[in-house]
Parts: C-alpha cells; sequence; structure tokens
C-alpha cells in the first residue's frame, strides 16, 4: 500500500528523520494560508500523488510570493499530473505540500527494501540523489551502494560507517547514522515493504530527507489496522480499488482477453497461454480458493467496466470449492451481470463432470473446454470474431 509523501514524512518525524517544516491543505485558500504562517519569502508547494517524477512534469514547484503560491494551488489543485509513473491518464492531485526550501550543497539516495532470494533487508544508498535510482543503477552502478541487514541483530553501527565512507560523509557520520538507525526501525516497526529518501540532502546546517516514499506490505495490514486510513483510493487504478473491497487480487493490463482465475500461479499460466496463442491478457484476476457465487459476479462487474475486453476466459480448478457450486456460481453471476461477450469456461477438479453439465444444460452461450490449452485457444479465437 503507498502513501503519499506527507504521510511518509510524518512517520519520519516519529522516528526522528529531520524533514523540511510543511503542511498539507485541500483548497487555495488553505494553501495560501500555509504559506503565510510558514513566514519567509520563498517555499516549495509540491503534488501529492503517487508517482515519481513529479518535479518534471510540473508538479513541484519553487515560488516566490503569495501570488505565487495561489496561482500554482489554481493550477495543481484538481488536475491530473501526468508523469513517467503515472501513465498517460496522470493521477488526480487533491492536495498539495507546502513547506519551506532547503539549502542543497549534496544530494544523496537512501532507500530500504526486501531482496526476497536472499531473505534480507537490504540498504541502498548513493551518492546520485534526485535521479531516478533505476537510472543510475542501470548507467551508473559504481555509484549504488548496497548493503545487506542481517534479520537476527538487526542494523550494525559499522554497517552505518560502511554507508558514510563510501558516500563520503565522514563530517555527517552522526546524522547519517541516526537517519539510517531511525529508518530501519520504522521498516521494521511498521512492517514496511520499501522507504525511500530521494534526495537526502546534506548542508551546512546538516542532513534533511526532502522526499520520502513509504510502501506498506498489504500482507502486514492487518497488525496495524490504523495504518488502513491513509489508503487514497483516488490514487489507484478504480478496477483495481473495487476489487481490492471485494477481497479480489485484480491488475489492469493493456490486452483484451480477461482472465478469471483461482490461484495466482493458475492466473500466470492462463495469461502465459493466451499470450501463447498470439493475443492479450487484459487483466490478472485471482479470485481466491475458496471463491464464492458473489466474488464471481463482482469479478464479472469489475471485467466489465474495462471497455476493451473482447472475451472472458474463466479457468477454475475445483479444489477447496466443488466445480458444481463454482458452476452454478458462473451461471447466476452470468445472468445478474448481463454478459454480452464471449464467455470460455474451463473447469477441472472435484465433481468437474457435474460442473460442466450445469453449464451445458443453461441457456447461457458459455463456451466450454477441455483443457487450458483448449480454453486459451477458444478465447483467442472469440476475441477475434472467429
Amino acid at each position: 500500500m503507498n502513501i503519499h509523501e506527507f504521510q511518509a514524512k510524518a512517520l519520519f518525524r516519529e522516528y526522528g528523520i529531520p524533514v523540511p517544516d510543511g503542511e498539507v491543505a485541500r483548497t487555495v485558500d488553505g494553501i495560501v494560508r500555509i504559506a503565510k504562517d510558514l513566514g519567509g519569502s520563498r517555499w516549495v508547494v509540491k503534488a501529492q500523488v503517487h508517482a515519481g517524477g513529479r518535479g518534471k512534469a510540473g508538479g513541484v514547484q519553487v515560488v516566490d510570493s503569495l501570488e505565487q503560491v495561489e496561482q500554482v494551488a489554481e493550477t495543481l489543485l484538481g488536475s491530473q499530473l501526468v508523469t513517467g509513473q503515472s501513465g498517460p491518464e496522470g493521477q488526480p492531485v487533491d492536495q498539495l505540500l507546502v513547506e519551506m526550501p532547503t539549502d542543497i550543497d549534496r544530494e544523496l539516495y537512501l532507500g530500504l527494501l526486501v531482496d526476497r532470494a536472499r531473505e534480507r533487508v537490504v540498504v541502498m544508498a548513493s551518492a546520485a540523489g534526485g535521479m531516478d535510482i533505476e537510472e543510475v543503477a542501470r548507467e551508473h552502478p559504481e555509484k549504488l551502494y548496497t548493503l545487506y541487514i542481517d534479520p537476527v541483530v538487526g542494523l550494525q553501527a559499522y554497517q552505518c560507517r560502511q554507508v558514510i565512507f563510501a558516500l563520503g560523509l565522514a563530517e555527517h557520520a552522526k546524522a547519517m547514522t541516526n537517519i539510517m538507525q531511525g529508518l530501519y526501525r520504522l521498516f521494521i516497526d511498521k512492517d514496511i515493504s520499501l522507504v525511500e529518501i530521494n534526495p537526502l540532502v546534506v548542508n551546512t546546517a546538516g542532513m534533511m530527507a526532502i522526499d520520502a516514499k513509504i510502501n506498506f506490505d498489504e500482507n502486514a495490514l492487518y497488525r496495524h489496522k490504523h495504518k488502513s486510513s491513509l489508503r487514497d483510493i483516488r490514487q489507484e487504478d478504480e478496477k483495481e480499488a473495487q476489487a481490492h473491497a471485494h477481497g479480489l487480487n485484480y491488475v489492469s493490463l493493456d490486452g483484451d482477453i480477461a482472465c478469471m482465475v483461482n490461484g495466482a500461479g493458475l492466473a500466470m499460466a492462463t495469461m502465459d497461454m493466451i499470450k501463447h496463442f498470439g493475443a492479450e491478457p487484459a487483466n490478472f484476476l485471482d479470485v481466491g480458493g475458496g471463491t464464492t457465487a458473489e466474488k464471481v459476479a463482482e469479478a464479472f462487474k469489475i471485467i466489465l467496466s474495462d471497455g476493451k475486453v473482447k472475451a472472458i476466459l474463466v479457468n477454475i480448478f475445483g479444489g477447496i470449492v466443488r466445480c458444481d457450486l463454482i458452476a452454478e456460481g458462473i451461471i447466476k453471476a452470468v445472468k445478474e451481470v448481463s454478459v454480452s461477450i464471449p464467455v470460455v469456461v474451463r473447469l477441472e477438479g472435484t465433481n468437474v463432470e457435474q460442473g460442466r453439465k450445469l453449464l451445458a444444460e443453461s441457456d447461457l452461450d458459455v463456451i466450454s473446454a477441455v483443457d487450458l490449452d483448449d480454453a486459451a485457444r477458444k478465447a483467442v479465437a472469440a476475441a477475434r470474431g472467429e
């Protein structure tokens, strides 16, 4: 689960990580009031969206008068900010963060994430802050320093010193150590999957996190129920948000054949078979091992809200739930949602013959398939009108 920059900085403050003074507001008047309250004659106005590259897209602006603050707020609030990471439609700007500007001598990058292959939290640091870390890793790998943290002992002081010397920060050793240890405590305490500071600014006054990015591990949110209130549904794909609300795992893709599958591995195999026969999947949709007729109906609704879908491939393995019950759910859902595009169904598992019989005897125009290969081939042909 992603959160906004201002929310991440609030967590940084809790863990002693220095950030600029600032506040967030949703109205032009509120933005101007914050600038007045902060004082000074220059401010940074930052659009709060779940996407990087805001500065290049005009979502971060330095202004030197209250009139400019008002003008920028009027321009950004209510707009769709299109960045290199947002997609062509952009993301809605509903709130702005106003901060005091910070003097910059050096810009660094500091991040923590999970390396699942090594089963370790990895620290990534670079003297090339302010740039996309992917670009740094690709074009200047020598500028990216990494170290792995043993989960038994946690981040050690000597590891902080390794990063400090690698980045040439000897005169800021204490500040950098405090920031790294604070980030690690935050990472572990809140079950975070990714935290980034880019840039981490160095100046004569010390060090400060100018930007902040945090992703929470959704599988651990049950331990931090209050963190769910930080979710901004408007920043998420509408169909994905709707699926999340009904306990479905859904990701939008660019193809025209929708998939409805129970089990992530089976869903990936289904998508691979669609591509094998020369087409593209419109989504990843896992309805779960214990799917119900209600879930199937909601899944159909979400799929049909995608105007580019030309066919639906339902691939269900009846293990936990019997195939005849799944077939009943499909029949009920298709009737309820009034599906008007071809539906290919492949059932396998417990009571599969009863399930296939129910589909065959229904008055629905459902295309039955005997295996995944047959199902994918028929779905691609149906999407092409063959």
